[in-house]
């Protein structure tokens, strides 16, 4: 009777087993059909825009979660600018050519639409200068399919002139091949852009080559650099300083240890890309004399920041050279294959001359912590002075509690960006500007929304100008016996495709991370 039974139960959940594989094959198949030709996708996103003829600005709401965007500031408005990024909900990606202006003053956002805009991108990089009455310029980035099953990285260079209110595409020989995670500063009257990786549904490949592009001649160069470079990576730190050379921090790259097994590598050395004239010494980029480059490695000092990829850095724009950090991720992976993230939220400055780090402490900290511990001990006398009421009177006691808990609440209350990686930064006039980032929460990635600023000169303490969006859609599933089913599905799915390839391009975490 037992060994039926067990039969019987045996068959009924290998019957349900069987359709549950059924419909999550179903499912994954509609996802491929979703994936249309990349080509074709963007191709539509052009003929829309091409037939735009106006250009309009429209007062709106904050952006909608994304990530893998740029803001920057304005080079002369109290304005800050923000273009494409990403936005993954579980199941699908969603990638935007969206272009938001955020006025400071006002705290209000507005969406423009222009016509010949660039296409939709994530992974790009964007930086403004003063000339022609104000330009944005963006290089590269990547497009995925929904299902993040293909990709299509960009080698294109545009300008918004911000005067004219249009967009222009800059056809010029000699640009750095199609990347996305790159980096890109303005440095004199160049653009420099170095590393980055692409990725195809057969490999990736990451860069550690240095191209600049002349904005006087509207040319690019790939330079001729003495000395050790970089290892090829994306998603370094990168900024100039005022003598025309440029810091490299960090950075991340993914490599094979077995057969579709791959492992993240993070990057913590400190380069220094320096000008110098042919027959030596050192040049400044705006000398009309031939400039040849050289890579030299930097030491580093102080209060130096734990392993993390995704981290943000800024140039601080206060006398002498220095550089801000905040947040980034460092993923442990423990004997049995699974990862633990932890995210920070702490800040760094480095001097760019020494190469020396410092952790800063907001000096609104330390007064925060002695009213806490006031008011704490307040509410503690308080407490004991009314125990004895208390106990001859409930009531009094409940409304007692009721004081000490909105107290308790009063003290604790603080503005702090909790810990996320892929922040978008910027400075203007000395006030730091932060704008959402990532964080997972077990297999949900959390997309932000939230908007701080922080005085650089002062670094009393964060302000809150955009409260984080309380709720957000997630479709993917998060069960390991879920994820048991899908590894036994795409088993099946490998069997039943006659070519071979793998369909998928990585797990969403990794991407992110690779992105950054």
């Amino acid at each position: 009777m037992g060994k039926k039974n067990k039969k019987k139960d045996k068959k009924g959940r290998g019957a349900e087993k069987t359709a549950a594989k059924t419909a999550k094959k179903s499912e994954k198949r509609a996802r491929k059909e979703l994936d249309e030709d990349l080509e074709a996708l963007i191709a539509q996103f052009t003929e829309l825009d091409r037939k735009r003829t106006d250009t309009t600005e429209e007062p709106c709401q904050a952006p909608s979660p994304r990530c893998n965007m740029t803001l920057t500031a304005h080079p002369e408005k109290d304005e800050l600018l923000m273009f494409g990024g990403e936005y993954f909900n579980g199941k699908q990606t969603f990638v935007y050519n969206d272009f938001y202006i955020y006025n400071i003053k006002r705290n209000e956002w507005t969406l423009v639409k222009a016509p010949n805009a660039p296409p939709p991108r994530c992974a790009h990089q964007a930086v403004a200068v003063a000339q022609g009455g104000g330009q944005l310029w963006i290089f590269g980035g990547e497009f995925s399919s929904p299902s993040q099953s293909q990709f299509h990285h960009y080698k294109d260079l545009w300008v918004w002139h911000m005067s004219e209110k249009r967009w222009e595409k800059i056809s010029s020989s000699g640009a750095p091949s199609s990347r996305s995670g790159h980096r890109m500063v303005v440095c004199k009257r160049q653009i420099i852009v170095f590393g980055g990786f692409h990725e195809s549904l057969r490999d990736y490949r990451y860069f550690n080559d240095v191209s600049a592009f002349n904005l006087d001649t509207y040319k690019w160069t790939k330079l001729s650099i003495a000395g050790n470079p970089p290892s090829p990576r994306s998603g370094v730190q990168l900024v100039a300083r005022s003598d025309g050379s440029v810091v490299l921090y960090g950075g991340y790259t993914k490599k094979q240890v077995k057969k579709e097994v791959d492992t993240g590598v993070i990057h913590e050395d400190l380069f220094l890309l320096s000008p110098v004239k042919e027959g030596g010494g050192d040049a400044d980029t705006t000398d009309t004399a031939p400039i040849k480059w050289k890579w030299s490695r930097m030491s580093q000092s102080g209060m130096k920041p734990l392993p993390r990829s995704g981290a943000s850095m800024v140039l601080t724009a206060t006398p002498g050279n220095r550089a801000i950090m905040f947040g980034g991720v460092f993923d442990v992976e423990d004997e049995e294959e699974d990862m633990e993230s932890e995210f920070y939220n702490e800040i760094y400055t480095l001097d760019l001359d020494k190469g020396r780090w410092f952790e800063v402490k907001l000096r609104g900290e330390k007064k925060k912590k002695r009213r806490r511990r006031r008011k704490e001990k307040e509410v503690a006398k308080e407490q004991n002075e009314d125990d004895s009421d208390e106990k001859d009177d409930d009531s009094d006691g409940e409304e007692e509690e009721e004081k000490s808990e909105v107290a308790a609440a009063s003290v604790s209350e603080e503005v702090e960006p909790c810990g996320r990686m892929n922040a978008v930064m910027t400075v203007k006039h000395g006030i730091l500007y932060l704008y959402g980032g990532l964080y997972e929460e077990g297999e949900k990635e959390v997309t932000l929304t939230d908007m701080y600023s922080l005085d650089i000169h002062k670094l009393k303490e964060w302000k809150l100008l955009q409260a984080m969006e309380t709720k957000q859609d997630w479709e993917g599933e998060s069960s390991s016996s879920e994820e048991d089913d899908d590894d036994e599905i795409d088993a099946d799915d490998d069997n039943d495709d006659s070519d071979g390839k793998p369909v998928g391009g990585g797990d969403a975490t990794e991407q992110v991370a690779a992105c950054s």
